[in-house]
């Protein structure tokens, strides 16, 4: 199980940025290829919210795939009795 741990996390570790970069691509692509005026400000607005949402996400991911990747998540606690500060 703790092979398995390891594994996802150096997945999330490779695959957050380049989800973001990906979104990023899409996100200056479809800008892009919009129409001027009304319709490009609001697909800019729609994708800044979507990057503004998965970024902080991503970053997320990236962090538990370097505590798994470390060990953090060896030995969980089973009972309130094995936590320890």
């Amino acid at each position: 199980m703790n092979a398995l741990k390891k594994t996802i996390g150096l997945v999330l570790l490779v695959l957050a940025p380049a989800l973001v970069s990906l979104m990023i691509w899409q996100a200056i692509d479809k800008i892009g290829k919009a129409a001027e005026g009304t319709a490009r400000t609001n697909l800019t607005l729609q994708w800044g919210i979507i990057l503004f949402i998965f970024i902080p996400i991503s970053i997320g991911m990236m962090i538990f795939g370097w505590y798994a990747l470390k060990g953090e998540y060896d030995h969980l606690p089973t009972s309130s009795d094995e936590i320890t500060d």
